[in-house]
């Protein structure tokens, strides 16, 4: 049986997150809170920047570890909002406001598993909690800044140890209804430009940079990556945007230059993707960061049986998280559904947040 006063503790944290704005590197606010609270409980918290993290009481460096990680800043709101965001409502067993599920109650759960097992003595792990910022944008100040921490370094050198079939391991904190995301797909954002040469629209001059650009917008379309990966499907490429320099009607665009999102999966290396592209198309092709790769953990490690073993079911994600960021293996879970993220009127269901706490306390143990 859940303690109530753990789950009501939670509810009540998610609550001051939601009236308290935290957009992407804006999140001190909500830090002090998550400080506060835990600090309310006699628990030693430690911060880098607006990440503020903590180990069970009796934690030792001799044994593996679980990290326990989500984020507290969220994207700005809908437009489309009816709501105030900033108002934690509950109507009809809904908490309304903004991060209230992407990724708030994935954080509170957590925090709430976390304060379950953080008394007690002899476990064959350590519990490493880690709230952290930037996540939405995927932001150098996030996890990124955590994980380069001397001392939260100290820390993470138990995630190697040879116990739990071959060291720790994270999970991390988004909505995907509790069930098990082994792998997720990486994130390649590509400025392509296509080279013509200018001339004037009424005479047959110049060489249109449009038309080089379609050529290779059709090659993005049409593409197929021969390998195909278990659990996240096909590489995933999409024009999402073009513009030429120049405004007049009557000149042929010298450049014309596009964005590419491509979604990498397990199957192929950043650098593979992008040399394929290279040798395609005739556009010069940039990538912005090569930073968030795609990330699969063994469906037969100890934390993903833990979960399957309660009666989760495993799947690929599309969508990347900090997840991407972590050198070590990493489960994305949690409470929540990720249809309702940055939606409007964003809510989670309180009997999701409940539940959530329950089943990561049991996956938790299950580890054992």
């Amino acid at each position: 049986m859940l303690d109530q006063q753990l789950y009501l503790d939670a509810v009540d944290l998610l609550k001051q997150l939601i009236a308290t704005p935290s957009f992407s590197k804006e999140e001190n606010k909500t830090a002090n809170i998550i400080e506060a609270f835990l600090q309310g409980r006699n628990i030693k918290t430690n911060r880098v920047i607006n990440n503020v993290w903590a180990v069970n009481k009796y934690f030792n460096p001799a044994k593996p570890s679980i990290l326990l990680n989500s984020h507290h800043d969220t994207v700005k709101p809908n437009p489309q909002y009816t709501k105030d965001p900033f108002k934690p409502v509950i109507e009809e067993g809904r908490l309304y406001g903004l991060g209230s599920n992407d990724a708030g109650g994935c954080l509170v759960s957590l925090i709430a598993a976390f304060l379950h097992f953080y008394q007690q003595k002899d476990l064959a792990y350590n519990l490493v909690l880690a709230t952290t910022a930037e996540e939405e944008i995927s932001g150098k100040n996030g996890i990124e800044a955590l994980l380069k921490d001397q001392e939260f370094q100290q820390v993470t050198e138990s995630f190697t140890k040879p116990t739990l079939g071959g060291g720790g391991a994270a999970i991390v904190g988004e909505p995907t209804l509790m069930n098990l995301a082994v792998a997720e797909k990486g994130l390649l954002v590509l400025d392509c430009i296509a080279y013509g040469k200018a001339g004037h629209a009424a005479r047959e001059e110049g060489e249109n940079a449009i038309y080089k650009a379609v050529k290779d917008i059709e090659w993005f379309k049409t593409y197929r990556f021969q390998k195909v990966s278990e659990w996240l499907g096909p590489v995933k490429m999409s024009v999402t945007s073009i513009q030429t320099e120049n405004k007049a009607h009557n000149i042929i665009p010298s450049q014309c230059s596009f964005i590419v999102d491509v979604r990498v999966t397990d199957e192929y290396s950043h650098e593979e993707v992008l040399a394929t592209i290279q040798q395609n198309v005739v556009s010069e092709v940039t990538p912005r960061s090569m930073r968030l790769r795609s990330t699969r953990i063994d469906a037969d490690h100890p934390v993903v049986r833990a979960g399957i073993a309660i009666g989760k079911t495993c799947f690929g994600s599309p969508t990347s998280s900090d997840k991407a960021l972590m050198p070590f293996p990493a489960l994305k879970c949690g409470p929540g559904d990720s249809a309702r993220s940055h939606t409007a009127d964003e809510f989670i269901y309180l009997t999701e947040i409940e539940r959530g706490i329950e089943d990561y306390i049991k996956m938790i143990k299950k580890v054992l």
